[in-house]
Parts: structure tokens; C-alpha cells; sequence
């Protein structure tokens, strides 16, 4: 869960770094989610959701402090990477099809895309 109320959301797919991470992992009596902001979170867009993704839960990700939002379009098979700056989000790159990109926060390893799309 990320946020207050009334404006709670929850991403698709969320990462901490180590140092960060909530002690509470693989402790059985830990609510099922964190409180604590992701360091990368990531929201798999769809015609029914994309508007609410861009429009209300990356500003409140940009609010919580969220370092990386990647926006992936599994219809036109391209990952959107941003990276949070003092502005508000910088859009690092939009990668293509079975591209092999290097993405914040992630460039420490080439990205094999074409895994995504597979089906």
C-alpha cells in the first residue's frame, strides 16, 4: 500500500532496495503489504487502466517519493523509464520491442525485452 487516505494505491509491481527493505520479510505475523515507499515501482497499462496510472498513481508516487516508475504497454510492447527529480518525473527512455536496454534502476544488467512479450 502505498500513500493515505483517501488516496491509497497499490503498484503492480514494486522493489526495495536491501538496505531499505522492511525487516519485516519472511516474518509470518507481517501484514501482507509495506508501508514503506518502493524504491521502483511499476505499473503494466491496459486500456482500462492507463488513464488511472498515469494520471492518478504516478503524481502520488512522485508524492511518496518513489525513485523509478517504469510503465509497461504489453499491447505495444514498450517500457516507459522515469526517474524522480526534483522537477517531478524525467522520462530516461522508451524501449522498443526485443530491445536489450540497460534501465534505471536496473542498468546494471542488460534487459532481455523480448522475455516480456513471449507468449
Amino acid at each position: 500500500h502505498l500513500g493515505t487516505m483517501p488516496d491509497i494505491v497499490v503498484p503492480d509491481l514494486a522493489g526495495w532496495r536491501r538496505e531499505r527493505m522492511p525487516d519485516a520479510v519472511g516474518d509470518e505475523d507481517a501484514p501482507p503489504y509495506y508501508e514503506l515507499s518502493p524504491d521502483w515501482a511499476c505499473e503494466v497499462l491496459s486500456p482500462r487502466t492507463e488513464a488511472f496510472d498515469r494520471g492518478e498513481k504516478v503524481p502520488l508516487y512522485a508524492r511518496e517519493g518513489v525513485k523509478h516508475v517504469w510503465l509497461v504497454d504489453p499491447i505495444e510492447q514498450t517500457p516507459e523509464v522515469f526517474r524522480l527529480e526534483r522537477e517531478g518525473y524525467l522520462l530516461l527512455g522508451v524501449h522498443h520491442g526485443n530491445a536489450r536496454p540497460r534501465a534505471e534502476p536496473f542498468d546494471a544488467i542488460e534487459l532481455d525485452l523480448a522475455v516480456l512479450w513471449s507468449r
